[in-house]
């Protein structure tokens, strides 16, 4: 293997250690509030390194944000194809409502810390949420009058968790995630 190889495979893994560094921040905070510092030192880096690898913070939390929603989807794809939409439903908001969904620190999804500052961030988030929005329809909807019902419940999931999770542990929280899974299934 070349030096010149071998230099850009250390950058594309420099690269990715950012990009989860800053996934795991924007699950946990949104995409305003952490700083390139933080991020960079969350990775084990200096910030001197910062825009070899990224054009601006904004840039940084974007290609973060798309990951993070593209994984999601990903998770879906475990789903067997021939399962029932009301099962692929059920499947869904049981996994999303749960204790551990909640819990996960930085592993979760990224749209309860980060619908409230949609209106702060550039073009590019909104466009990647309704990007996400559609496939997360298509993935769901076994026929094109389901679109409505997946968006409900789309809505509905994302709401749930976002107050479980601004709740914290708790009996109050945990009524949250199971009512919003009951008015699902």
């Amino acid at each position: 293997m070349s030096d010149k190889s071998t230099a850009g495979d250390k950058k594309t893994q420099t690269r990715e250690r950012i990009l989860q560094a800053a996934a795991a921040a924007l699950v946990r905070r949104g995409p305003l509030e952490p700083s390139v510092n933080e991020v960079m030192s969350a990775a084990g880096l200096t910030v001197g390194g910062f825009y070899a690898h990224f054009d601006s913070k904004d840039a940084l939390m974007l290609e973060a944000f798309r990951q993070t929603l593209a994984s999601r989807r990903a998770a879906l794809k475990s789903f067997d194809a021939a399962t029932p939409f009301s099962e692929r439903r059920a499947l869904a908001a049981a996994f999303y409502l749960s204790r551990k969904h909640r819990d996960s620190e930085g592993q979760g999804c990224p749209l309860p810390s980060s619908l409230a500052e949609a209106a702060q961030l550039p073009e590019g988030f909104r466009e990647a949420l309704a990007e996400h929005i559609e496939l997360m329809v298509a993935a769901l909807a076994e026929r094109p009058e389901d679109a409505d019902l997946v968006l409900a419940d789309l809505a509905l999931m994302v709401g749930g968790l976002s107050l479980a999770r601004a709740l914290g542990q708790g009996d109050l929280s945990d009524r949250i995630l199971r009512a919003a899974k009951k008015a699902v299934i």
